[in-house]
C-alpha cells in the first residue's frame, strides 16, 4: 500500500509580542500571541525531503515583529490582514494562509484616584480573539473573545426536562448560573472599525447575560448571540460555546445547619458544554 498525502499545512505557533503604544502622556499596550499556518505548494517537503519551496517558520516569527513595528494605532484584525497580505505577496508557493491572534487584555491601575498613565494590571482570564484567513482572492475576518468568565445567583433556572432511567437530577426553579463565554464571530466585509465592533460585542453579551431570565443555558446562548447579530449589521454568523460551570449546594444537615441558598462549591469539572452557531436570517 502507498501513501498518499492527503493535505498538509505548516506554521509558528506561539509567537508572542508586546507593543507600547507611547504617547505623550499615556502608554497602551498590545499583548498578543499569534500563530501562522500556511498552506501551499510544499508536498515535495513531505515526500522527498525537497524544501526549496519552504519557508522557515523562524522568517515567519521575524516578519511578525518586523511587521509591528510603526503601526501601534491599528486592531489585531487590521495587523492579521497585513500579514497575510505581505505574506501572501512575497511567496507565491503560499495558497492559503491563516493567522489565529489571541490578545491579554490589560487596563491602567488606579492611583491617587486617577487613572496611571504608564502602569498597568491584567484583567485575568480573559482574551481577544481575532482569525483572518484566505487566499489572494478571498479573505474572511473574525474577532472572538474566551475566558469571559460571569455567574449570576438569580433569574436562572431549569425544569422540566428529559428524565429517563439514569435521570438524578431534581427540577431547579432557582439555580446558580455560571460559564465562561467562549465567543467567535465573523465578518461580513473587511472595511470595518474592529476595536468598536468587539467592545460593542462584548458590551452586549454582558449585558444580555446579567438581564435575561434563563429558562436553560442553552436558551441563554440563543438570547447573547442575537443580541450580537441584531445589533451589529456587519457581523454575519456567531458561534458561541458555554461550559455549565456547576455550583453544588452543600448539604449542613449533618451539623444542624440549614443551608438556604447561601453555601455552595463551585466546579470545575466535569462540566455541561452547550455550543451552537447562529447566522443572520
Amino acid at each position: 500500500m502507498v501513501a498518499v498525502l492527503v493535505d498538509n499545512n505548516y506554521g509558528k505557533t506561539g509567537v508572542r509580542l508586546l507593543r507600547v503604544k507611547r504617547f505623550p502622556d499615556r502608554h497602551e499596550l498590545d499583548d498578543w500571541s499569534v500563530d501562522v499556518s500556511a498552506c501551499g505548494d510544499f508536498e515535495d517537503t513531505y515526500t522527498h525531503g525537497d524544501n526549496r519551496n519552504v519557508l522557515p517558520t523562524d522568517s515567519m516569527r521575524n516578519r511578525i515583529y518586523a511587521m509591528a513595528r510603526g503601526h501601534g494605532g491599528e486592531s489585531m484584525e487590521q495587523f492579521g490582514l497585513r500579514l497575510l497580505r505581505q505574506f501572501l505577496d512575497d511567496h507565491q508557493q503560499i495558497m492559503h494562509l491563516t493567522i489565529n491572534l489571541s490578545g491579554v487584555l490589560w487596563e491602567h491601575i488606579e492611583a491617587a484616584e486617577k487613572s496611571h498613565g504608564t502602569a498597568f494590571c491584567r484583567k485575568t482570564g480573559e482574551r481577544r480573539l481575532a482569525r483572518v484567513s484566505g487566499t489572494r482572492e478571498q479573505v474572511s475576518i473574525a474577532s472572538g473573545i474566551e475566558g469571559l468568565a460571569v455567574l449570576k445567583t438569580s433569574d436562572s433556572r431549569f425544569e422540566g426536562f428529559l428524565r429517563d432511567d439514569y435521570t438524578t437530577l431534581e427540577d431547579a426553579s432557582s439555580r446558580i448560573l455560571s460559564t465562561e463565554i467562549h465567543a467567535l464571530w465573523s465578518y461580513l466585509n473587511t472595511e470595518i472599525d474592529f476595536d468598536s465592533c468587539w467592545q460593542q460585542a462584548r458590551v452586549l453579551l454582558l449585558e444580555r447575560f446579567a438581564t435575561h431570565q434563563s429558562a436553560s443555558l442553552q436558551q441563554t446562548l440563543h438570547v447573547l448571540g442575537s443580541a450580537v447579530l441584531e445589533q451589529n449589521d456587519a457581523i454575519g454568523e456567531i458561534l458561541l460555546s458555554l461550559p455549565n460551570r456547576h455550583c453544588l449546594l452543600i448539604d449542613l444537615s449533618p451539623f444542624g445547619l440549614e443551608n438556604d441558598g447561601e453555601i455552595f462549591v463551585p466546579t470545575e469539572t466535569p462540566s455541561g458544554l452547550i455550543e451552537a452557531r447562529l447566522k443572520r436570517g
